[in-house]
């Protein structure tokens, strides 16, 4: 249960982040870091260019290692949501911390929308958050609870999931790739 409920995590925080909306950090954005964002193309479809111009929702599914997520998100239908936020930050997991997930925990979770979107808004929180934003911070994210971020330099952690790639920027939001699904408590 409680890998579907990780599951249902990173799905319901790339929907839900779509549903809020909230000003910009007033810092301005730095380049992406982490290790994760050496796969991001250069130029075309997925590169940091392209993305800057698309929602949210649309931007991850042009990430393949976020197929899993947005498949959560497509299931819990919160694209529009998503797509329509002002301004959010959204922690992603990728498709190998889903897959740390039991199958079955992760199927049940993807099959109930409640749990699912309890999950998936606790992966997303008001406002477009920099790295500064990060550095010894409580968040409340959209379901209600509470996160606890830290980290400097290039190194961020979000409870315990690593950030991989982050401040990655969309039109609407700012998004950390991080390595594990996230659970409310």
């Amino acid at each position: 249960m409680k890998g579907i409920l990780i599951a249902a995590a990173l799905t319901l925080a790339t929907s839900v982040a779509g549903a809020t909306s909230a000003s910009a950090s007033p810092q301005a954005a730095a380049e992406p870091f982490g290790p994760a964002c050496s796969s991001v193309p250069s130029s075309g479809e997925g590169s940091l260019t392209a993305i800057a111009d698309q929602p949210v929702a649309t931007a991850a599914s042009t990430n393949p290692e976020l197929s899993t997520l947005v498949t959560a998100v497509k299931k819990a239908g919160l694209v529009e949501t998503l797509n329509s936020a002002k301004a959010i930050t959204v922690f992603a997991p990728t498709n190998d911390a889903f897959a740390a997930i039991p199958k079955q925990d992760l199927d049940g979770v993807l099959a109930d929308k409640a749990a699912l979107t309890k999950i998936l808004t606790y992966h997303v929180v008001d406002g477009k958050k920099a790295p500064s934003d990060l550095t010894d911070a409580q968040l409340t994210t959209l379901e209600g609870g509470k996160l606890t971020a830290k980290g400097s330099g290039q190194d961020y952690t979000v409870n315990e999931a690593k950030v991989v790639c982050g401040d990655v920027p969309t039109a609407n939001a700012t998004v950390y790739v991080i390595d594990k699904v996230l659970m409310p408590e």
